[in-house]
């Protein structure tokens, strides 16, 4: 386990440099970036771009969850009206076409909302030509960094770099195919919840990102 977010951005920020130091490390390293996907993700990837040297940015994503099991996701929608859905996940809950719609719906609106009060004092970092390493602080079904990638590749990024502390194996696995490296520490068979592997998992606020971005101490 680890003991909060801070311990797992430390490890995890060691092992992100070494890879990226390492002679198999993708073309680009040097004016990357690191963005977080908030909110959880965002005080890992502060350690990450410390021990890099890189630009802190955010990346909003939202999942899209069953209405009766909501941690279950049907997949996730992202900034710039990116979708990306589960589709085995979509057709075994047996959801028409209007109420996808709606819940997809629903969920940009909310990516909007947090935009909006993440953005109020700064702006993106560009991300076109340039690597990207994604941080978040666990992935259970990876619909979140699908979404993540989804965006990134359309607005020009490359190559892209999925960072996390702990991942599901069959996860990773299928991840592999959305991002050019993807670099864990932990990768259990089964992944109940990312929480369970934190001592201390209290939610973060939407200052305490505000702060991590305009600079403060991570």
């Amino acid at each position: 386990m680890f003991a909060d977010r801070a311990d797992a951005g430390r490890l995890l920020a060691e092992k992100v440099a070494s890879v990226l130091a390492g002679p198999a490390s993708p073309p680009g390293v040097q004016g990357c970036l690191v963005v977080g996907l908030p909110r959880g993700g965002v005080p890992v990837a502060a350690l990450v771009a410390q021990a890099l040297g890189a630009p802190l940015d955010v990346l909003v994503v939202r999942k899209i969850g069953l209405p009766w099991q909501p941690e279950l996701a049907l997949g996730a929608v992202g900034e710039r009206g990116a979708v990306v859905l589960n589709d085995g996940v979509v057709q075994a809950a047996g959801l028409g076409r209007d109420e996808l719609d709606a819940l997809i719906r629903k969920a940009s609106a909310e990516v909007e909302d947090v935009v909006a009060q993440l953005r109020a004092a700064t702006w993106p970092v560009p991300v076109e030509g340039r690597m990207t390493v994604v941080v978040d602080d666990g992935v259970a079904t990876g619909a979140t960094a699908r979404a993540a990638a989804s965006v990134l590749r359309a607005s020009g990024s490359a190559p892209i770099i999925l960072a996390t502390p702990v991942v599901a194996l069959g996860t990773c696995q299928r991840l592999r195919s959305c991002f050019d490296e993807v670099i864990c520490l932990r990768t259990p068979v089964q992944l109940g919840s990312v929480g369970q592997y934190y001592e201390r998992f209290e939610q973060v606020g939407i200052a305490r990102v505000r702060e991590l971005l305009d600079g403060s101490p991570p």
